[in-house]
């Protein structure tokens, strides 16, 4: 699950989000989504369904240099996953962080058994929307004022086999 690349002179590795990572996560949360950050609360219940024999999520944290320079989580829940989050520094957009923090999501919807996996992303975020276009994710519907207080609409996305995406996928490759 750990995966290493080089950001300029420092190193990202990926791993699994635990309770000591909420308050970082939730700086980065504030600062990327003010209008909708999520609460405290929603990631300690996302977490507490993370682990054990009953767990269907998956939360994964990026570091660089003991930093927490993105998040990544999926939910799975019959045979369909969920792409609950994800969330790239400012100061790593551009380096493939976006790209490998969704790799280990459709990985864990393969482990999870899922047969497709859905999100919703902000109509607005043109950068995101090709990220996910470049895994195969194919808009098929809108939720109109899905993201509240501001009222913006979300694009629907779904991808189907996401065990073969994340295989062939030019995405998943880090060039610096």
């Amino acid at each position: 699950m750990t995966g290493q690349t080089t950001t300029g002179s420092a190193r990202c590795v990926l791993r699994e989000m635990r309770w000591w990572d909420i308050d970082p996560v939730l700086e980065l949360e504030k600062d990327l989504f003010p209008e909708d950050a999520w609460s405290r609360g929603m990631f300690w219940s996302e977490l507490a369904h993370s682990r054990g024999a009953e767990a269907n999520r998956r939360y994964v944290v990026a570091e660089d240099g003991g930093r927490i320079v993105g998040y990544a989580g999926l939910v799975a829940s019959g045979g369909q996953g969920d792409v609950q989050t994800i969330a790239v520094a400012r100061d790593h957009w551009g380096t493939g962080l976006g790209a490998r923090l969704l790799t280990e999501l459709l990985r864990a919807a393969s482990a999870f058994e899922c047969a497709e996996v859905m999100l919703e992303c902000r109509v607005d975020n043109v950068r995101a929307q090709k990220l996910y276009e470049r895994f195969g994710f194919e808009p098929i519907g809108f939720r109109r004022g899905y993201y509240q207080p501001g009222n913006v609409d979300a694009v629907v996305m779904r991808l189907s086999d996401p065990a073969t995406s994340v295989n062939g996928v030019q995405g998943t490759e880090i060039h610096d």
